[in-house]
């Protein structure tokens, strides 16, 4: 507590220094020009090792791109201008690939083929599933994916031949008939085992051991208190599983469970939550990934001697993520700042220096004007620290206040973090600072942090986003009487819990597909989620039981007569989480008090905006509703 309170006390000093320094001018860039840059995702190898198959959305729309690992141009390979196309893989041996998309945002995933010549075909055509690819099988002779299409509360696994594939008749083999609510978590190499999990509550969780050659299935998660179990892979010889927990910690660490003696040992720990772990391809290393304050640590250790391996150094930039070839001889990296969009890179091993393959950043953008991203923390009305991601505007000073934002992340359980997001870049670039909270209940933070609003929602961690104006106003250079609230899905329930239950704190509100009604959507949540069901309900509260009465008195809608504040809403009509009625009836209600209410609907987008022209159209208007309701200049916002 003490070293925290003297990061905040040391942060304020260097802010108040800040604010005696004269006015910066930063050109003031427009949202298309934001969304001129790319976003990339992905990055599996080719068979040969000598291109990458990534999706990126510089079509205005994610499409599938092979980029060449000695620097020439990528290559585009689908043409899509309605859906978004998500890779997956290379075909074994060819430059056949697999890629993901549903239609419109609804989340019914398919899994797709696409031909060396163009050709797609949807190899899980089933109506009203959704299917996820699994991984390929190690002899390269089949792949394997999840699927509802049995029963639509339920995920199977399921086991296809490529030689089936490519004769143009898929045939899959169940291979795991989920009856029970689990989640199919990890597989052996030889298909024997599987790791399944089963959700008691969003922080406690059971995990088995299934053995398909006997059909026993045992409990290997035994504890005390609550714990959350997350399998990440067998050991090539199936005598092994690793797995995530958090058993006897608060914070989560790599675990190894011997199948033969049922011993368990843990394997690496971390002072932060570990957040995934795997090994290469021929177990040459491990590849560890760690949710270190809001940022990503990676680390590749040599198994041979448990030493690290150094990575390249990428100046100003965060390895996010890492990918071996088969061969363990060539690394993919991914590489993301708060001020640039993810790029790739790759490097051979042992080379010093890794070369970067793409430029993802619109060139009419200098990110010397854009504002890096601090973590920083305050104290909240209980005196307990809450962590948050800080955008200041270079225009800031003491003498020319600015307008802010409180920014609440989705969820509940989600947690901001220190990367790129151009909507927030727009806004701090258009003079707004924006503070990115992680109250209590986030996740990173330790299983007891994460659990601190469980059925609370609407009250603690409502009261930490308006302790959050403290620390705005204490920077010296935020206006304390125009600051507002913004968030997606949990936080845009966050976003209308504070119009309804403290109208007057914040000044305006922006609510993207945001909760307004936990009675109606803990009833109507996504078939698929069957498996979660109750761990969601342990956490908000049942919508069938008793706990109705709580659900009814912390759901905005029920109380939109005392909103008094402006009010923007944003979307999407195939929202199979947040459904459309949710806003149809917020915004309705709101209207009815005479409160200026701006609404933007999107046809073709679902929980989340995948288009650019929707992004530059509803991320546009948000910065002006906000330049009208407030930053416009005000009596009570005449300079002290």
């Amino acid at each position: 507590m003490r070293r925290n309170y003297l990061i905040l006390i040391a942060f304020l000093f260097l802010y108040a220094c800040q604010t005696e320094k004269e006015e910066v001018k930063v050109p003031s860039y427009t949202i298309q020009q934001f969304y001129k840059s790319t976003s990339v995702s992905g990055g599996s190898f080719s068979s040969d090792n000598s291109k990458l198959l990534v999706s990126s959305n510089e079509t205005g729309i994610y499409n599938l791109f092979e980029i060449p690992v000695d620097g020439s141009p990528a290559n585009q390979l689908t043409n899509s201008t309605k859906e978004s196309y998500f890779a997956i893989s290379y075909f074994p041996n060819s430059d056949k690939v697999l890629f993901s998309a549903d239609k419109g945002g609804n989340e019914l995933s398919h899994i797709f083929m696409r031909d060396e010549d163009g050709k797609i075909t949807d190899l899980t055509p089933f109506e009203g599933a959704r299917a996820s690819f699994w991984g390929w099988d190690r002899d390269e002779k089949s792949f394997y994916y999840l699927c509802n299409k049995r029963n639509p509360r339920f995920m199977d696994l399921y086991q296809v031949s490529l030689k089936s594939v490519l004769s143009g008749n898929p045939k899959a083999k169940l291979l795991y008939r989920n009856n029970d609510g689990l989640d199919v978590a990890a597989k052996s190499e030889n298909n024997r085992y599987l790791a399944l999990t089963k959700s008691i509550t969003t922080n406690n969780n059971e995990m088995y051991l299934f053995d398909r050659r006997t059909g026993k299935k045992v409990l290997i998660s035994e504890h005390v208190g609550d714990a959350s179990y997350r399998p990440q892979f067998f050991s090539l010889d199936n005598k092994y599983l690793y797995y995530l927990c958090n058993e006897d910690s608060d914070f989560v660490y790599l675990s190894k469970y011997d199948i033969a003696s049922g011993e368990k040992s843990m394997e690496y720990k971390a002072t932060w939550d570990i957040w995934y772990a795997y090994d290469s391809y021929n177990e040459k290393y491990r590849i560890i990934g760690i949710n270190e304050d809001g940022k990503t640590k990676v680390k590749l250790i040599d198994l041979a001697n448990n030493k690290e391996v150094q990575l390249p150094e990428i100046k100003d930039g965060n390895i996010k993520s890492v990918r071996l070839t088969k061969d363990e001889s060539r690394v993919r990296l991914v590489v993301g700042t708060s001020v640039s969009p993810n790029n790739i890179y790759v490097f051979d091993m042992g080379d010093k220096t890794a070369r970067k393959l793409t430029e993802t950043l619109n060139p009419e953008i200098d990110s010397k004007n854009l504002v890096a991203a601090q973590v920083v923390r305050f104290e909240s009305f209980d005196s307990l620290q809450i962590p948050a991601i800080y955008y200041q505007p270079k225009v800031a000073t003491k003498n020319h206040k600015v307008p802010a934002m409180v920014w609440v992340h989705g969820g509940p359980g989600g947690q901001s973090r220190v990367g790129y997001f151009a909507l927030i870049q727009y806004m701090v670039n258009q003079g707004y600072a924006v503070l990115a909270v992680n109250n209590r209940g986030s996740s990173g933070y330790g299983k007891e942090f994460y659990k601190l609003d469980d059925k609370k929602h609407g009250d603690v961690d409502l009261k930490d986003c308006i302790w959050a104006k403290k620390f705005l106003i204490k920077t010296g250079v935020v206006d304390k009487n125009k600051i507002g609230i913004i968030g997606g899905s949990y936080g845009g329930y966050m976003t209308m819990a504070a119009l309804t239950f403290a109208p007057e704190e914040f000044k305006v509100g922006v609510n993207i597909f945001g909760v307004t009604n936990w009675l109606r959507t803990l009833k109507s949540i996504p078939p698929y989620w069957e498996s979660f069901r109750k761990a969601l309900y342990a956490e908000l509260g049942d919508p069938n039981t008793a706990d109705s009465v709580a659900l009814h008195d912390k759901s905005p809608l029920f109380f939109a007569d005392k909103v008094t504040k402006p009010l923007m809403v944003l979307q999407g009509a195939n929202d199979v989480r947040v459904l459309k009625v949710e806003s149809d009836e917020i915004v309705a209600a709101v209207k009815k008090n005479g409160v200026p209410v701006e609404y933007v609907v999107f046809d073709d987008e679902g929980h989340g905006f995948r288009k650019k022209e929707n992004e530059i159209k509803g991320y546009g208007e948000i910065v002006t509703f906000l330049d009208k309701y407030l930053k416009e200049k005000t009596p009570e916002s005449v300079p002290e």
